[in-house]
C-alpha cells in the first residue's frame, strides 16, 4: 500500500511539471484576456465634440464662473467650446446662436438673455438637430429644450428670509430690490416674501434694478432720504447688494440689514467685516451647475440616462459659517 501511494504521489508531480511546461506565458498579458481588453487605443476613443456656451454677460461673475467651470468639465475630456456674450442683447444672442449653428456645434450650453425673445433661436437649434442645455434662467419654451439646471433659487430667497425672522422676531421696515423681468431674480423674492409674511414686516419700498442693476446706489440713496427707518433690505442678487452696501456707507448707515442671493467672493469679502451691514446670502453654486451640465452633456449626448430637470443645492452663508466657504471664491 505505501509502495503504490508512492507511485501515485510521483505521477501527480510529472503531471503538473508536464502542464506548467506547456503555458508559456504565464502572467503576460497573452495569458491574461481581460488585461489585453482594458488597454485602449487612444484613437479608437470617441470623437471630438464642440460644444457651444452663450451667457447673458461674462462681466456677471456668475456667468463667467459657470463658464470657466464648463470649460474645466470639457478641456478633461479633451473638447473645445465656442464662449459667446451676449452683452444683454437680446438680438446679439441670436446672431451668436445662429453663428454657433453655421459652426455645427454638438450641443448648446444656454443662458437666455431673454427668456422669450430666444425662442426663435431655440426654433433653429431644433431645425439643426442641435440638442440644448437650458441653464439658470429657464426659457419660456422649455419644450424647445432638452434639459434644464438651474439653482433652487426659491429656496436660496427662502434661506434669507428664515434668518431675517430670527434676528427681527418683532418684525420691521423693509426694502425690496428686485428686477421684475428677471425669472430667477422673481423667485428669489417669491421665497423670500413667503417666509417673512404674517411676521410683522412691511415691504415700504421696491426698487427695480432694470437687469443691469446701475441704478440701485441712487434709488437706495433716496429712499434713505424719505424713508429713514428702514430695518432691512433684500437684494435679488450680490450685485444688487453691492450698490446698496455702498449706498448705505454713503450714508453712514450700518444699522441695516442686507441680504441677497449668490454667494460671491466680493460679497462674502465685505460680510467677513463684523461691522458690515452685509448680513447674509443665499449661496449658489456655479461650479456646481457647471460640472452638472457637462455631466448631463455627455449622456444626453451618448444616448444614456439623464435627468432632464436639476436643482442645484442652494444654502445660507453669513458670518457664523463664512470661514467653512472661505471669500478667495465661488462655492
Amino acid at each position: 500500500m505505501k509502495k503504490k501511494g508512492l507511485i501515485l504521489m510521483l505521477m501527480a508531480v510529472f503531471a503538473v511539471i508536464f502542464i506548467s511546461g506547456c503555458k508559456q506565458n504565464v502572467g503576460t498579458p497573452e495569458d491574461n484576456a481581460v488585461a489585453e481588453e482594458t488597454e485602449e487605443d487612444p484613437e479608437e476613443e470617441g470623437e471630438e465634440m464642440l460644444f457651444g456656451y452663450s451667457c447673458p454677460e461674462l462681466s456677471n461673475p456668475f456667468y463667467q464662473v459657470l463658464k470657466d467651470s464648463i470649460v474645466t468639465e470639457l478641456e478633461n475630456r479633451g473638447d473645445p467650446i465656442l464662449v459667446r456674450d451676449a452683452q444683454m442683447d437680446p438680438a446679439l444672442q441670436a446672431s451668436q446662436i445662429q453663428e454657433m449653428i453655421d459652426a455645427q456645434v454638438d450641443l448648446v450650453f444656454l443662458c437666455p438673455v431673454d427668456p422669450e425673445q430666444i425662442t426663435g433661436s431655440l426654433e433653429a437649434l431644433k431645425e439643426a438637430d442641435i440638442p440644448v442645455i437650458n441653464l439658470d434662467v429657464r426659457v419660456d419654451e422649455q419644450a424647445l429644450t432638452d434639459a434644464f439646471i438651474g439653482s433652487d433659487d426659491e429656496n436660496a430667497g427662502k434661506v434669507c428670509g428664515d434668518n431675517l425672522t430670527e434676528r427681527k422676531p418683532d418684525g420691521g421696515k423693509l426694502v425690496i430690490v428686485e428686477s421684475p423681468h428677471n425669472a430667477a431674480v422673481n423667485a428669489r423674492i417669491t421665497g423670500f416674501e413667503e417666509k417673512i409674511r404674517n411676521q410683522g414686516f412691511e415691504v415700504v419700498r421696491r426698487i427695480d434694478a432694470g437687469g443691469t442693476e446701475t441704478g440701485v446706489q441712487a434709488g437706495m440713496a433716496a429712499v434713505l432720504e424719505e424713508e429713514p427707518q428702514i430695518d432691512a433690505v433684500m437684494c435679488g442678487d450680490d450685485r444688487m447688494a453691492l450698490q446698496v452696501l455702498q449706498a448705505l456707507s454713503d450714508a453712514g448707515r450700518s444699522d441695516i440689514l442686507v441680504y441677497s442671493v449668490g454667494g460671491s467672493p466680493e460679497v462674502k469679502s465685505v460680510m467677513a467685516d463684523p461691522e458690515s451691514p452685509m448680513a447674509g446670502a443665499g449661496a449658489q453654486s456655479p461650479i456646481n451647475m457647471g460640472k452638472t451640465a457637462v455631466k448631463t452633456a455627455a449622456a444626453l449626448l451618448d444616448g444614456g440616462v439623464y435627468e432632464e430637470e436639476v436643482s442645484v443645492e442652494t444654502f445660507f452663508i453669513n458670518r457664523d459659517n463664512l470661514e467653512m466657504y472661505g471669500t478667495d471664491g465661488w462655492q
